[in-house]
């Protein structure tokens, strides 16, 4: 998938941007961090994060954890390079 597809991806959904903005502010990141400071669901950040785990922007560094409280994240490559041209493009508040 090509870097224009990932960045239109990521704005459909404003939970997309909103954990990729944090992940990029905190490097490496839990589900429940991401909805404290937030203030949305656990729920609503999980699926978020499954979602851009599942396009390989995301990966989780503690894969045999049993919730998703547990999981800590961080931004793969492909990750960060869809974030920096969602900045560059002032897609996205600093």
């Amino acid at each position: 998938m090509n870097i224009c597809i990932n960045i239109m991806w990521v704005l459909g959904v404003d939970r997309r941007v909103v954990v990729l903005k944090m992940m990029h502010e905190k490097r490496m990141i839990q589900a429940s961090d991401i909805a404290d400071s937030t203030e949305r669901s656990l729920q609503n950040i999980s699926y978020a994060m499954r979602e851009l785990e599942e396009k390989g922007l995301i990966k989780c560094l503690t894969p045999k954890k049993h919730t998703w409280k547990k999981y800590k994240y961080i931004p793969t490559e492909k990750g960060t390079e869809v974030f920096n041209q969602l900045k560059e493009n002032n897609l996205i508040g600093t």
